[in-house]
């Protein structure tokens, strides 16, 4: 079925403002897989905030322009299949990862992250990237771990101090015991 002016136009531009703001986008390349495949993957992608579309590779061309996912222009050869991180930026990434574990026919073929584009061997390390709650958690432990260091380190001043007291207590207490024997 032919989309009519409006209708690509529209396309382009939903793809555009996906794009437009996401941390990470990633292609794929879809033959093989089975329509309930793409809808078991459609349903997991809304899971994970993801955007998903299978777009044409002329309407993508005119979409990428203008946001820090040009890079990804160079790729668009062939079917493919666009994934865009709407928060996390690794999340398109692990979903397709996860996906393409069960299902040999997905293939990756490019990444952008930031504006860089990665090759399909870089799947790993952006599936492997925090999300930004994860971030901020280990950056609160990076930055508590030398104040619980410190209050480790002026409670032990007390508590050795108690130990050795205790232990001259004791040793009286053996001296005393020894004498009256």
């Amino acid at each position: 079925m032919a989309l009519r002016l409006e209708q690509k136009q529209q396309i382009v531009d939903e793809v555009h403002d996906a794009l437009g703001q996401a941390p990470a986008a990633v292609l794929a390349d879809y033959r093989g897989l089975t329509v309930a495949d793409m809808t078991d993957l459609r349903a997991k992608a809304r899971d994970r905030g993801v955007y998903l579309r299978v777009v044409r590779n002329t309407l993508a061309r005119r979409a990428v322009p203008g946001t820090r996912h040009q890079c990804l222009g160079e790729a668009l050869v062939g079917p493919i299949l666009l994934a865009v991180s709407q928060q996390a930026p690794g999340a398109a990434a692990s979903l397709l990862k996860d996906f393409a574990k069960d299902h040999e026919a997905l293939k990756v073929k490019a990444l952008s992250v930031g504006g860089a584009m990665l090759g399909a061997e870089a799947l790993d390390r952006v599936a492997a990237l925090p999300t930004q709650d994860e971030a901020l958690a280990m950056l609160l432990a990076v930055m508590q771990a030398p104040i619980a260091k410190l209050a480790r380190t002026l409670n032990e001043v007390p508590g050795k101090l108690v130990r050795t007291l205790a232990a001259i207590g004791d040793a009286h207490r053996a001296e005393q015991t020894a004498e009256g024997a």
